[in-house]
């Protein structure tokens, strides 16, 4: 079975900038304790008339001019998002709209954080059976509406942003060393869903004026605890999905990494024993931007020149769930 190659990528930040110092003037923090602790100085928050889609269509824009692929010809589009314009329809239907792709079946899928590798899971699945032709992953949040400005600990992380990938088939099927998205490895811990959360806002808890003044309809995290597993499950992630293809971690060109906090990200690094250079980083300007992260760091990373054919690109992420996953693609 051929691999998935990705032909296109594309991201977008809203231009507002909210500074460490900015966050000052809202909450008891400090720039030097949000660096510290996040290596995060600044974030971008969406302009007030745009939503998750509206981000989305950028990036996709960008994407699909850099594949030289029209709207009219992406059979499927896959959305990973936890903030979607509205509860239905999905924003996948949103962004077909608003680009013009007709021909495309677009659907969301929900992993927070972990949203565009399981998005670009589904995707590749549906690629390589030669289902579809053509397919457009997005990444894409706008956390800053669902963040308790009043809540030090978890409003300094998260910025908004979209990223935005397109896929095809294998043009080079006969190829000695296969060329694309290798495999992906997806896991779900459900017992762990307290860690990260938002509990208002479903059917278990709906809307109303006192669940509002409660605040269950912003972001709940315990840190600590999400520190801890998330560099345990990513370091055995990577490892296992490097294994899959007889690689070692010394074999890595570049590692595409969700954006989350930076002691995470070193603290896998040094397990894995990879070179912190080897790793895209971009959290010092955007924040966390969730499902947005991973597609925008490979983004900028493939438009600064970083990636070069036959290099071993590893990729990982997690998120609420929680979950979380990785993947080895041959660029």
């Amino acid at each position: 079975m051929p691999c998935t190659q990705i032909l296109g990528t594309g991201s977008y930040a809203p231009s507002r900038v909210l500074t460490n110092q900015d966050l000052e003037q809202l909450v008891d923090t400090s720039d030097a304790w949000i660096r510290e602790r996040t290596g995060i100085q600044e974030r971008r928050q969406a302009a007030p008339d745009e939503a998750t889609s509206d981000l989305a269509v950028q990036a996709s824009r960008q994407a699909l001019e850099m594949a030289g692929v029209s709207p009219e010809d992406v059979d499927l589009i896959v959305v990973g998002t936890v903030t979607p314009d509205m509860p239905m329809p999905s924003c996948a239907a949103l962004v077909q709209a608003k680009l013009g792709a007709r021909r495309a079946f677009a659907f969301d899928v929900s992993a927070a954080c972990a949203g565009a590798l399981y998005a670009l899971s589904v995707a590749d699945q549906f690629v390589r059976t030669g289902q579809v032709k053509r397919a457009l992953v997005v990444g894409a949040d706008v956390l800053s509406r669902t963040v308790d400005w009043t809540d030090r600990n978890t409003c300094v992380l998260f910025g908004d942003g979209a990223g935005a990938l397109v896929l095809g088939a294998d043009s080079e099927p006969g190829a000695m060393a296969p060329r694309g998205i290798l495999s992906t490895h997806l896991r779900t811990d459900g017992s762990l869903a307290d860690l990260l959360c938002i509990p208002g806002g479903g059917s278990r808890t709906p809307v109303t004026a006192d669940n509002v003044d409660a605040k269950l309809h912003k972001l709940k995290m315990n840190g600590k605890e999400v520190f801890r597993f998330a560099v345990r499950a990513l370091v055995e992630s990577t490892q296992t999905s490097l294994g899959a293809h007889g690689m070692t971690p010394g074999q890595v060109d570049h590692v595409i990494a969700h954006q989350a906090n930076l002691r995470i990200l070193e603290a896998v690094l040094e397990r894995l024993e990879i070179p912190r250079e080897k790793c895209w980083l971009n959290l010092h300007k955007y924040g966390n931007t969730s499902s947005a992260s991973l597609p925008m760091s490979l983004d900028e990373a493939w438009r600064a020149g970083r990636l070069k054919r036959g290099d071993v690109i590893a990729m990982m992420a997690i998120g609420a769930g929680m979950a979380w996953g990785s993947a080895v693609v041959r660029w």
